[in-house]
């Protein structure tokens, strides 16, 4: 291909492009589980124990874990909860390690309980609740360095175009090849095309793509001289946004033995994330536009992308606790999906690349530099959880709680609403009938079979205790751990984890766990509370899917390790 016709062919591709500007994307099932994770956020006490509320109640926290904590309330109360989290991220792989800090301050919590008194032996009290809770925070980021590469994006991008057999010229039509609705070949085809990170070789009917990483001869002078391909790769994340509750709860007891309680939740989403991938090669594979064919010369280019979803939804929660003696109580809550209506954002993913023919760094864009918005729904995990706590007189609390959370139900699904923007509806005309028939898998469907493979229930133990050292003052404790959502066959790279849009990354994540402490003041109806609280996790980060579907890749994962440190404030008042 001479250099005019591949300019021909870019303008036709930027023209298609910019037809299309608001367009659907695939989903991805490493963001379901982004939006999914639980995290231990709440009041200071709730959090310093742990979390293990589920049989204890009356605490502003459990109207959003176990709603028949709202029936234990015997007065009423209002507080709030202010939250700093001091976020310190790490990467190692290949001996090279690096770090990033990050801190941050939330609302964690602010609401209030009515108490109805019915003077009733049976019915004694209907109770009433609101509150602001912090579901989740998604704030975080982290950085790192891949000394050696064995492989390249460049080649996952390539063995991507083979598999479905393009050509130059469907690289450029919509109506032969649709990056929209593809899951597994959205935009990183092209933006490769253009930034010459991928190669037609050979037969241009059918040809190889080829990406710049690999070895063999090339010619110098007279010469032939043995090559191979080397470098260094690096990449720089964050993530930021959270997920905010607002729970509409009533309950009450019966007999002062069976509490109940039913919670409304409204919840607003708001997920974002920022990536950057970059290599280093030398004497990598490319395409010279100046002589028509492929050299062997060093190599720099980075690609970053930037996505958001935002949306709200809803769920439903119902929940007991039975005190058949002073010294037990038992839980049990229940708790329905988040039912989303999300806004995908796309926002244009750029490479950035620069080549010894080239007289100065050059950029590609995707989607003619125009930003592509998709509506989908989701559904969250089931939750069941049941707890138990032994009270020791006036003295001592201890509680543990077990959760089960199913996370292999997550699941997307087509949106019924419409987005018609300034260009046009929010729908690729060109799907055709075909593509909402049965034989055609839809790009919900797609990420649903994935999430089935990669993602596995999880389990949670939380255990807490509370020991009143004097009659105004308390000390607590407490331990939560969360089990890895990830299968083994996902971690060891056996499973294909397809990109959307132009993001190739992704994080899969081990097991979490909180160590908590903290203290708890309280005279004439006022509290005040204090919790530390010590989150830890791991992740492996993969800049590209290990298993391509025709490539067997090098697998890349460097290993991420997050500490985070929670310095939690609780004040309130009962009457």
């Amino acid at each position: 291909m001479n250099i005019e016709n591949r300019l021909i062919m870019k303008k036709y591709i930027l023209m298609a492009m910019a037809m299309i500007p608001v367009a659907a994307n695939a989903q991805s099932p490493i963001d379901a589980y982004q939006i999914s994770q639980p995290d231990l956020k709440g009041t200071a006490r709730f959090m310093s124990m742990g979390g293990a509320f589920g049989a204890l109640g009356a605490d502003l926290s459990s109207l959003s874990q176990n709603p028949a904590g709202i029936g234990v309330y015997r007065s009423n109360e209002i507080g709030f909860t202010l939250d700093l989290d001091l976020q310190s991220s790490s990467s190692e792989y290949m001996g090279s390690k690096n770090s990033k800090h990050n801190t941050k301050f939330y609302l964690n919590n602010i609401g209030g309980v009515a108490t109805m008194r019915l003077n009733n032996k049976t019915l004694p009290n209907l109770n009433f609740g609101f509150t602001y809770n912090k579901g989740a925070s998604f704030n975080r980021a982290y950085r790192g360095d891949v000394p050696s590469l064995k492989t390249s994006l460049s080649n996952y991008i390539a063995s991507i175009a083979n598999s479905y057999g393009l050509t130059a010229d469907a690289l450029g039509s919509t109506d032969n090849y649709d990056p929209y609705i593809d899951s597994d070949v959205p935009w990183a085809t092209i933006l490769g095309y253009d930034s010459y990170l991928i190669s037609p070789d050979g037969y241009q009917g059918v040809p190889n793509w080829t990406g710049q990483f690999g070895s063999g001869d090339k010619i110098v002078g007279n010469d032939r001289i043995p090559f191979k391909t080397s470098g260094s790769g690096y990449f720089d994340v964050r993530e930021s946004g959270s997920l905010d509750e607002y729970n509409i709860a009533l309950g009450g007891n019966i007999a002062n033995v069976l509490y109940w309680g039913m919670n409304f939740d409204i919840t607003s989403l708001n997920y974002n994330v920022s990536a950057l991938w970059g290599e280093n090669l030398k004497d990598a594979i490319v395409y010279n536009p100046n002589v028509d064919d492929l050299q062997i010369m060093d190599s720099r280019w980075n690609l970053s992308n930037i996505y958001s979803l935002s949306g709200t939804g809803f769920n439903y929660q119902l929940g007991f606790i039975v005190k058949p003696i002073q010294e037990l109580r038992l839980g049990f809550a229940f708790h329905t999906p988040t039912y989303y209506n999300l806004t995908e954002k796309y926002l244009p993913s750029e490479v950035n690349y620069n080549y010894p023919f080239m007289d100065s760094p050059d950029y590609a864009v995707t989607n003619d530099d125009v930003s592509t918005y998709n509506k989908v729904n989701f559904q969250t995990p089931w939750k069941i959880i049941v707890s138990a706590a032994g009270v020791i007189g006036t003295k001592a609390i201890i509680s543990v709680d077990y959760e089960w959370n199913g996370t292999r139900n997550m699941k997307y699904s087509q949106s019924n609403s419409w987005d018609w923007g300034y260009d046009g509806p929010d729908y690729d005309w060109d799907w055709g009938y075909d593509y909402y028939s049965s034989s055609v898998p839809t790009p919900e469907e797609d990420a649903n079979s994935v999430i089935d493979v990669v993602y596995r229930n999880t389990n949670t133990i939380r255990v807490g205790a509370e020991y009143r050292i004097l009659p105004e003052l308390s000390l607590r404790a407490g331990y939560n751990w969360t089990s890895s959502p990830v299968t083994k066959s996902a971690k060891d790279g056996q499973d294909n984890i397809p990109s959307n849009g132009a993001r190739s990354f992704y994080r899969l994540d081990n097991s979490t766990q909180y160590v908590t402490a903290g203290l708890g003041f309280h005279k004439n109806g006022w509290y005040l509370d204090a919790a530390y609280v010590w989150k830890h996790m791991t992740s492996n980060y993969y800049p590209f899917a290990p298993n391509p579907r025709d490539v067997a890749a090098e697998m890349i994962n460097p290993k991420l390790t997050f500490n985070n440190s929670q310095i939690v404030l609780s004040a309130g008042y009962r009457f």
